[in-house]
């Protein structure tokens, strides 16, 4: 044998290393694969957790002021066209829903529902445009519910911006939810 010849490696020895660094790698798949899918079982076991909160006084990691699963609409609610039909908003442009269940004395949305469609602090103040009967009631939790013509109000997390009605005819937690038409004949 030559000296060159025994500086190159034969084929079968090359093979050889080739599988063992391609089984290395393969190996480096599987643990990433291994920590992807170990992480999605976390989120979902958080996701779940979060949303099967069974709490009654919604105060479940809620942000200071929201302890009682309600949320402040600012003090005036205002009107706006959402897909041709004139409804009724918060100070901020949010749209506002209410709950079929719902009675004129008592909201039906507690909890993890709550948590979901925050009620609306009252008393609220009618802006420009806002016919109808303003009022209030007593939750639940001790809280102070706004109402209009006897509806009590909520909002919708789904509802990222002003305008939208994402919560709009969807039938979430025990009964049908509806954007709240201003005008006479709410809801």
């Amino acid at each position: 044998m030559t000296d060159r010849e025994s500086f190159r490696p034969d084929r079968s020895r090359l093979a050889a290393l080739w599988g063992q660094q391609r089984a290395v790698l393969g190996q480096g798949r599987h643990r990433r694969r291994l920590w992807l899918a170990s992480a999605a079982v976390i989120a979902a076991a958080l996701i779940v957790a979060a949303c099967g909160s069974s709490s009654t006084d919604g105060a479940t990691g809620a942000p200071p002021g929201a302890a009682s699963g309600a949320t402040s609409s600012g003090s005036a609610l205002e009107t706006t066209t959402i897909s041709g039909a004139a409804v009724l908003t918060d100070a901020r442009g949010f749209t506002l829903y209410s709950f079929a269940p719902d009675t004129a004395t008592t909201s039906k949305c507690a909890g993890s529902c709550a948590q979901i469609w925050p009620a609306v602090k009252g008393p609220v103040t009618a802006g420009q445009g806002v016919p109808g009967q303003l009022g209030t009631i007593a939750r639940s939790d001790g809280a102070t519910q706004a109402t209009y013509d006897g509806h009590p109000l909520y909002t919708y997390v789904g509802d990222t911006h002003p305008g939208q009605a994402n919560g709009n005819n969807l039938n979430l937690n025990g009964g049908l939810w509806h954007e709240v038409p201003a005008g006479a004949g709410s809801p």
